[in-house]
């Protein structure tokens, strides 16, 4: 349903794990959202809430 619903959007998405997923079980290495979101970013804490927001910002202007 997440899936689903990204898809539908005509704004830019950014998908954000706090730690590592490729460093931990092989079952959280599978994404069900990342087809349909511009990139993904993983394993840098809280801080990777504030990468999202710089990415987020740079595909807007790019848009415009």
């Amino acid at each position: 349903a997440l899936h689903d619903a990204l898809k539908m959007l005509d704004i830019p998405v950014v998908e954000v794990h706090l730690s590592n997923v490729y460093k931990r079980e092989s079952f959280r290495q599978t994404s069900f959202v990342s087809p349909v979101v511009h990139g993904t970013i993983a394993g840098f804490g809280g801080h990777g809430y504030i990468l999202a927001l710089d990415a987020l910002r740079a595909l807007i202007d790019d848009k415009e």
